[in-house]
């Protein structure tokens, strides 16, 4: 019964509207802190979320978690596949000629990196065939003329799909490039930095330009975890000759994946000083309430209320307001979490702008995952916080003595 007692004076006191003007004015204060705190970061935590989701399962979709390379070119891809298969941690392998050279069209050049494929077992390692119209890898297999570019290629040389262009390959000694006409059949958009630089094309026409024909250049792998690929490569190196080498994502795209890692932490530190120092205003909230409740402090002391009841009512006030303010902001971040995206779309299409650039991030539009772990810990955090900062004002209140609040009342 004492304890329903405290909670609702606790709760009275948090939320009366008989309080002054300026303790109001500073418990909505304090609650619209809380609130704007813990809503900014969950928004931003589930941003950094997408981006690191986009990384994980759209850049690392089509370009390779892990790469087999022969310092010449490798003769029988099929048995290195088998062999490398072996291994309980990967769980495909597809052969594929890569090639750097140029494109130009007209006046316009841009360069590239090419990628020859085998279009019947590409699906096992990548997810390239989602992100091209049905049935385009078959007709590349097809057509040695045939080349699939990336949307900022094609924006680069003003491209468009069945488009002729000019592939330029260097060669070796000082004999001139290799030239050879393509044609535009597919672009492809996977709103990543991908689009810059990638091109496809048939394995088989890919080997013809490399000067290896029925030769391969690496071996694409799919592993079953993107952070242990490192250790994947090394412990496959290790029953390799010494003529072959690997390569893992870490070390063609760990650096981005780092970026995202950094500007989540840094970004996540600074919002929860925000909601430290949204929740430290209860402190002034609860100190004037019990200036201003001074009367009523003694009067409860005098009732026979003891030091610890009277620690609990501020106490129950204060977590009160930490409780509605954090309630409102896990509701309001959820919600901006949900729309970021499409509000940001809606805005870029509006006003014709692009807030996100590939040539600058890793992907041309704002992404967001919520994560149920990220948002249970900035409840929790935002909660503790305001529950201890309560602890000093309820302490202030305990010590107040009846005969000299009363004797000015």
């Amino acid at each position: 019964m004492l304890s329903r007692t405290i909670f609702l004076i606790g709760t009275r006191y948090g939320i009366a509207r008989g309080q002054s003007h300026l303790v109001s004015f500073i418990s909505r204060l304090s609650t619209a802190g809380l609130v704007i705190g813990v809503a900014l970061l969950i928004l931003v935590m589930s941003i950094m979320s997408g981006f690191e989701k986009e990384l994980r399962e759209n850049i690392l979709g089509v370009m390779p978690q892990a790469m087999v390379y022969h310092r010449q070119a490798i003769e029988d891809p099929q048995a290195l596949m088998a062999e490398l298969k072996r291994h309980p941690r990967v769980l495909a392998a597809t052969p594929f000629v890569q090639l750097q050279g140029l494109l130009s069209q007209q006046k316009r050049v841009a360069p590239v990196v090419i990628f020859g494929i085998d279009a019947k077992v590409e699906h096992t390692t990548s997810k390239l065939p989602t992100f091209l119209s049905p049935g385009t890898l078959e007709h590349l297999a097809g057509d040695k003329s045939a080349i699939v570019i990336g949307r900022g290629v094609a924006e680069k040389l003003n491209l468009n799909k069945d488009d002729s262009l000019s592939l330029i390959l260097p060669t070796e000694g000082n004999t001139a490039p290799k030239v050879k006409v393509l044609k535009v059949l597919a672009i492809l958009d996977t709103h990543t930095d991908v689009d810059n630089a990638l091109a496809l094309m048939d394995i088989e026409s890919a080997a013809e330009l490399s000067g290896h024909p029925g030769q391969v250049t690496g071996i694409r792998l799919k592993v079953d975890d993107l952070f242990a690929a490192p250790q994947i490569v090394r412990e496959l190196m290790q029953n390799l000759p010494a003529d072959y080498y690997g390569v893992s994502w870490m070390r063609t795209h760990g650096s981005v994946y780092q970026s995202i890692q950094m500007s989540k932490n840094m970004v996540s530190m600074l919002l929860f000083l925000i909601i430290a120092i949204a929740a430290f205003n209860l402190v002034s909230t609860l100190i004037m309430v019990v200036v201003d409740k001074q009367g009523d402090i003694a009067i409860l002391r005098t009732m026979g209320a003891s030091t610890y009841e009277i620690m609990a009512i501020f106490m129950v006030q204060g977590g009160l307001i930490g409780l509605i303010g954090t309630s409102i902001g896990l509701v309001l971040g959820i919600l901006l979490s949900h729309w970021v995206t499409p509000m940001v779309q809606w805005i870029e299409r509006t006003f014709g702008v692009q807030f996100l650039h590939s040539d600058v991030y890793p992907i041309t539009y704002l992404p967001s995952e919520l994560v149920i772990a990220d948002v249970a810990k900035v409840v929790i955090t935002a909660l503790v916080i305001s529950f201890f900062v309560t602890l000093y004002p309820a302490w202030r209140a305990a010590r107040i003595q009846p005969a000299d609040a009363l004797r000015y009342e």
